[in-house]
């Protein structure tokens, strides 16, 4: 099996988000966290990450989230490996999130 990432759109992890499609996991830093947040996601951190740790998404597809949208990559990748199906991320990070105009939380 070739593990690979698909990129979502700010918007489109909003959305998926609101309808209750997605379960956004932000892979940043504790201390990253606490500055500035995505409103509706857990927090797994990418320095300690376990793929174990990832809540039960209970239907939801998980879609992992950053800075940037590079650790968010190396996590999905991870999951992967460890044999979940976790294979979006939010391209562009909280960086391309703020872009689109959409709302955080300190």
């Amino acid at each position: 099996m070739v593990a690979e990432v698909q990129d979502l759109t700010p918007e489109d992890v909003a959305q998926g988000i609101k309808d209750g499609k997605y379960l956004l996991v932000d892979v940043r830093e504790p201390n990253e966290v606490e500055v500035e947040a995505y409103p509706d996601s857990v927090v797994v951190p990418l320095s300690t990450f376990d793929p174990a740790a990832i809540p039960d998404p209970a239907g939801k597809e998980v879609v992992f989230a950053c800075r940037s949208g590079k650790r968010s990559v190396t996590a999905s990748l991870a999951a992967q490996e460890a044999g979940l199906p976790y294979n979006k991320h939010l391209a562009g990070g909280i960086i391309g999130w703020k872009a689109a105009g959409l709302p955080t939380k300190a």
